[in-house]
């Protein structure tokens, strides 16, 4: 059997971007460097697509028992549908040069169904391409298709004990969409094939299509000639707008008209970008700062959020919190305090979480955060599946007030920031000298993973090593808003 051309993912780059095809094909070393959260999403969406097995028990994996050994797994399936199995996972077939792989294939009679297994909690307009191509394989390798669905999650399933897989999952047919695709399926083969055969990478500017459905993992190579004060960095811009500003031959900031309609926070970004300096309206600041009150508290949760609920009344992706820091000042020249809490490996955090904070932040005083909103929610969450700490929480999410308000209202802006009001980003800006450099975990994106990766990790070195490079990251977050509240105190005194 000879090699494909195509398979189900690369026909569904194809589809977002021809250039972006191509570059797969022959220049795979362009690709960006796959993040911790991509590989954390790859590495979810295989739990979840093994659990949905457990639905139809007892099947025979086909898949490649070797790296990119495709054409084995075909003629494995092949033998064993002639051996009239009822259940193959991961069921290989190729036709007309395109390989795809079911996740789960389940003989019904003398016919067969396609289940495609999705760690989303919906279905998406691409998975219909994504079953169209399955099914357009499938049928014309020679096996009657009497339906083909999606098994995607159920995020209204509140996990109590064992898991229970048929509510954990949704199963919806998507058959008459897909047979509406068959024709489309097969123009777009043929087309894609001969982007292939060209003998040049295809002249194709960037777009819309660089982020959907998809963020493209060409983005670094085809973006790199993006200057950094471009309109596609102007802070609450649609990428509709920044895109007609683009085709428009305005690429800069600085060349956007002044009768284009921007707000007053854009078109402060772009003066500050252009005249290269900061703006600080310091009647605003000082308000701000004295509208804080001492003793005050500087506090940062971290959440995870697995696919799969872990714990007893817990849904699927929900934000679950599992550690805080706070640093604590009784008075403005008090001496700095710190308080955390990190949960346990294998066990649910959030009731630990929630009355070591109530004893750390008892008393009165102000709670500084850095974006309110995710702290609010996360406490409101927190007396939903407690509500018998409503009474004390409801006194802490009065307490609390919002760092980032003077930041993203752009009383204090600096060209540094990049049109961002993130943490991330005021940081460097207004405090220099203090940074995330040198910590194995710098962003709450990698600490949510690596805390996920921790509940199976068995190895107890990493397992402490792991605990104290979280404790150190979620430290400076709290540290580097202490920070930035002195400039502002001292802005506020001048």
């Amino acid at each position: 059997m000879v090699n494909h051309v195509l398979s189900k993912s690369t026909f569904l780059r194809g589809l977002q971007c021809h250039k972006a095809l191509y570059l797969n094909k022959y220049h795979p070393e362009l690709r960006d460097e796959i993040s911790e959260q991509q590989k954390q999403i790859f590495t979810s969406g295989h739990e979840v697509g093994k659990l949905a097995q457990q639905l139809f028990p007892g099947g025979i994996d086909a898949g490649p028992k070797e790296a990119c050994k495709y054409q084995k797994s075909v003629l494995y399936t092949q033998e064993l549908i002639k051996k009239e199995e009822t259940v193959i996972y991961e069921a290989a077939f190729q036709y007309d040069e395109v390989l795809i792989l079911a996740d789960i294939l389940v003989r019904d009679q003398d016919k067969w169904n396609i289940y495609e297994v999705k760690s989303s909690t919906g279905i998406k307009a691409v998975y219909i391409y994504d079953t169209a191509i399955q099914y357009y394989v499938a049928v014309n390798s020679g096996i009657p298709v009497e339906n083909i669905a999606i098994v995607y999650i159920n995020n209204q399933y509140i996990r109590m004990g064992d898991l229970d897989i048929h509510s954990l999952f949704n199963v919806e047919s998507v058959l008459n969409d897909v047979l509406e695709n068959q024709e489309f399926v097969k123009e777009k083969i043929a087309m894609l094939k001969e982007v292939l055969r060209l003998d040049k990478t295809p002249r194709i500017d960037i777009g819309e299509y660089c982020y959907d459905p998809y963020e493209c993992d060409f983005h670094g190579y085809c973006w790199d000639y993006m200057p950094t004060n471009s309109v596609f960095v102007l802070n609450r811009l649609t990428n509709r707008k920044k895109f007609e500003l683009y085709r428009s031959g305005i690429i800069k900031m600085d060349n956007i008209p002044e009768s284009y309609p921007l707000s007053s926070g854009q078109r402060l970004q772009i003066n500050c970008e252009k005249q290269g300096r900061s703006y600080i309206d310091r009647e605003t600041v000082r308000e701000f700062v004295n509208s804080i009150n001492y003793p005050l508290y500087y506090m940062d949760f971290e959440t995870f959020n697995p696919a799969i609920p872990l714990f007893d009344n817990s849904r699927p992706y929900q934000q679950i919190t599992f550690q805080y820091s706070l640093h604590f000042k009784e008075s403005k020249n008090g001496l700095l305090q710190h308080y955390e809490f990190l949960g346990e490996i294998g066990k649910d955090p959030r009731r630990a979480f929630i009355e070591r904070l109530l004893g750390d932040i008892k008393g009165e005083g102000d709670i500084l955060v850095y974006n309110r909103s995710f702290e609010v929610t996360r406490l409101n969450e927190l007396i939903r599946d407690f509500p018998e700490y409503e009474n004390e929480i409801q006194v802490i999410i009065s307490r609390i007030k919002d760092l980032m308000l003077p930041f993203q209202k752009k009383y204090y802006y600096k060209p540094e920031m990049r049109g961002s009001y993130s943490l991330k980003a005021v940081l460097p800006a207004v405090v220099p000298d203090l940074n995330y450099n040198g910590l194995a975990i710098s962003d709450g994106g990698t600490a949510m993973n690596v805390f996920e990766q921790l509940q199976y990790e068995i190895d107890q070195e990493k397992i402490r090593e792991t605990r104290r490079d979280l404790l150190e990251y979620c430290k400076m977050d709290t540290l580097a808003m202490v920070r930035i509240f002195e400039v502002l105190e001292k802005l506020g005194k001048a």
